[in-house]
């Protein structure tokens, strides 16, 4: 049965979760966020206003197009909420358990013909669809951070994903103006497949003295014409999200090629994680940013 996505469900009002909510309204579609912590959700909303009135001051979108987008988002803390929705997002936090139990609550209420996806960036599609009522109208919706900038969204099929589903779900992201990628059910995809090794190898580099955290950044930016130097780029992504990127590489293709480098997991124990916490490779406690090595 054909889906005609035009009431979206987000579950999490994280950096993602608000992310995605922002750019669905915006692209014209009603939008329930739900997240069980009521500030979390007043912080959520506060935050697409504020990025909203962002793009209003650089005059990509005009004042009323703000206003209309911001009336399209509704939020409440019960997942109930989304039983008249077309499609559900889960952006919770990148942990396999946290992500199946969203599931066990929210299948209940979903109407039958409701697709129900992951914006995961490296767990197994195919293992999670499992878990649900709905494997063949389950699949991977991976928006870039921070979704609003970034175009691309990658779109993974578990290995039960209907046909009909992946249809309805690329042109949803077309309709929002998104360029979509299909990619297999591998560990971390592509992006991350590619990026997450380059950025721990950046540590290793600096873990084993061969540069300092300036230096290492000043080459990528300079030598590869990159906008962030790798470290740089960590901090900003947040140094626990990289070290479960790692992991889940490290385990789901057993390559020792991928382990994480001892230092970004002495940073995570530290609570060094970059922009969130104040302080990663780069100290954040002044107006410039400092290396920290």
């Amino acid at each position: 049965m054909a889906v005609d996505i035009r009431k979206i469900g987000v579950v999490g009002a994280g950096q993602m979760g608000v992310g995605i909510s922002h750019v669905c309204a915006l692209g014209g579609l009603d939008v329930h966020l739900v997240d069980i912590d009521p500030d979390r959700l007043r912080q959520g909303l506060a935050a697409i206003e504020h990025y909203l009135g962002r793009q209003v001051a650089k005059e990509r979108i005009t004042e009323a197009d703000s206003k209309t987008a911001m009336a399209r988002i509704t939020s409440g803390t019960e997942v109930s909420a989304f039983a008249d929705r077309d499609l559900v997002i889960e952006a919770v936090n990148e942990d396999e358990q946290i992500k199946k139990a969203a599931y066990k609550a929210i299948c209940p209420h979903l109407k039958p013909e409701a697709l129900l996806a992951t914006n995961t960036s490296s767990i197994s599609i195919t293992r999670l669809a499992a878990t649900t009522d709905r494997p063949g109208r389950f699949l991977g919706i991976h928006f870039m951070y921070p979704a609003p900038m970034l175009d691309l969204v990658e779109l993974i099929r578990g290995i039960a994903t209907d046909v009909d589903t992946f249809r309805a779900v690329e042109s949803f992201v077309l309709k929002l103006g998104k360029t979509p990628v299909a990619v297999e059910d591998f560990s971390a995809f592509i992006v991350n497949r590619i990026l997450m090794p380059m950025i721990n190898e950046a540590v290793y580099a600096l873990y084993e003295g061969v540069a300092s955290v300036k230096a290492i950044d000043t080459a990528m930016r300079l030598g590869c014409r990159h906008p962030m130097g790798p470290l740089e780029l960590a901090d900003f992504i947040g140094l626990d999200f990289c070290l479960a990127v790692m992991n889940t590489l490290h385990e789901g293709l057993a390559d020792t090629k991928y382990r994480p480098c001892p230092l970004l997991v002495k940073y995570v124990e530290a609570g060094w994680l970059g922009r969130k916490s104040g302080r990663g490779f780069y100290d954040y406690s002044k107006d410039e940013p400092e290396p920290t090595r």
